[in-house]
């Protein structure tokens, strides 16, 4: 018997790892441009289909399949491999692009040379792109291929495994703007520059879009290649500036004699952060009550000694589940009121893997509180949790009977009790002390 049952599990695991998807959903509807054939990029559609996805092609201007009918999302994610199409069908807009991210589908979009309503798009997500015909050109290091055919190094970064050979590179790269929803997926090489030339001179580029004070000169690993943008719901989309890093031709390229590139692995880790299979979380659920009790409480009163719990899992794509996760080392939880009265450092409890606990005195303050958890990481899903409390203050019979720091006037008024009692018996006493005397004599 369990001889069958490990020949059982021996048969799923490799199912099971074929058929991980998404955290959101397998279905994927690819736009691709007619002037691309899909076969130059078919090993980056079969590593898709392998990890589990349904794709659906079709053309920029073709209506159907449609991405949204009906004001729903017919697809869980979006690829757009069309650079350089400038019209699209009515499904296809910017505005229908921005509201597939409010239904949590996630875009791959793919930019380049020309303008395009997508280039237009870019800056709502804090990307500049380049005039058009601005391709990004190094002469370093020497190489056989095209100044404009860049191998690119890549920075650690949380997304990324480490140590991934270089990628090459052909096509346009984007200034990144001020906005904290970016993720800096890969940058361009220090030695590069974007120049509006359509011929390479060299050092003469260089030079002449220096001599225009700037303009159409764009230099420097300030620039991005590859980047992301995460959401406050939680969608992610993609841009990258050139549509060959996904082609077979590059995946086959070599970096280095004797070394692949890494473009497959990087398509691969792009595409897994994109769709929400890495790097993805969520607060499960959350838990408050008084010290030593374990139910919630409708309101709090002020000094209160609260605990707060959280429970936090990450997707597994390998399983297709929600694992708890106790990697978390910054994670905080607030107790404001308007403003943060407490803030303090929500900590994993050993033993319990997912749940994260501190303990606290409320303030001596009565209104409506609330719990906040606001965490947010750049390449990490963003945890967000608010909980409603109200603080009262203690009810008449909830007050102690005596406190410790009055305990001068206790004495103050006890001492003046005793004085006004013995001064009174006194005082009695010696009134019918010469009222007797007074009789004797009168005898």
């Amino acid at each position: 018997m369990r001889s069958l049952w490990t020949l059982f599990l021996s048969l799923a695991c490799p199912l099971a790892a074929v058929t991980a998807k998404s955290s959101t959903g397998d279905s994927v509807l690819v736009v691709l441009d007619p002037s691309f054939e899909r076969s130059n990029f078919s090993t980056f559609f079969a590593g898709l289909e392998e990890r589990g996805y349904d794709l659906t092609f079709r053309a920029p201007k073709d209506a159907q399949p449609a991405v949204i009918e009906n004001d729903h999302a017919q697809f869980s994610h979006v690829i757009l491999f069309a650079p350089e199409t400038k019209t699209y069908t009515q499904d296809i807009t910017p505005q229908s692009l921005v509201s597939l991210l409010a239904k949590d589908t996630n875009l791959l979009i793919a930019v380049g040379p020309k303008q395009t309503p997508l280039t237009s798009l870019a800056s709502e997500f804090s990307l500049i792109l380049p005039p058009p015909g601005t391709p990004l050109i190094s002469h370093f290091p020497e190489r056989d291929a095209p100044a404009t055919v860049i191998p690119v190094e890549i920075a650690a970064s949380p997304v990324l495994s480490p140590d991934l050979p270089p990628v090459w590179f052909s096509g346009v790269p984007f200034a990144l703007g001020s906005s904290p929803h970016i993720v800096p997926l890969l940058r361009a090489p220090p030695q590069s520059f974007a120049v509006d030339s359509e011929s390479d001179s060299g050092a003469d580029a260089l030079f002449d879009a220096a001599e225009k004070g700037g303009e159409g000169l764009w230099a420097g690993s300030s620039l991005g290649l590859v980047a992301g943008f995460q959401t406050l719901t939680g969608s992610r989309a993609t841009w990258v500036g050139s549509v060959e890093l996904f082609s077979d031709e590059y995946f086959e390229k070599e970096a280095e004699p004797g070394v692949k590139s890494g473009n497959k692995q990087f398509a691969s880790e792009v595409t897994a952060w994109t769709f929400k299979e890495t790097n993805t979380l969520r607060i499960d659920s959350v838990a408050h009550h008084r010290v030593n009790e374990t139910l919630p409480r409708e309101m709090y009163t002020i000094n209160d000694h609260v605990e707060f719990e959280a429970y936090i899992s990450q997707f597994d794509a390998e399983t297709s589940t929600w694992e708890p996760y106790p990697d978390i080392e910054d994670l905080q939880i607030e107790f404001t009121m308007l403003d943060p009265h407490i803030r303090t450092a929500l900590k994993p409890v050993a033993g319990e893997p997912g749940k994260y606990g501190v303990a606290f005195r409320v303030p001596d303050r009565h209104g409506v509180f609330k719990f906040v958890i606001d965490h947010k990481r750049r390449g990490w899903s963003y945890l967000q949790s608010t909980t409603v409390v109200p603080v009262v203050p203690p009810r008449h019979d909830e007050y102690p009977r005596f406190l410790s720091p009055a305990w001068p006037y206790y004495a103050g008024a006890i001492s003046t009790s005793i004085g006004f009692v013995v001064f009174s018996a006194l005082w009695l006493a010696g009134d019918s002390q010469e009222a007797k005397k007074k009789s004797t004599k009168s005898e």
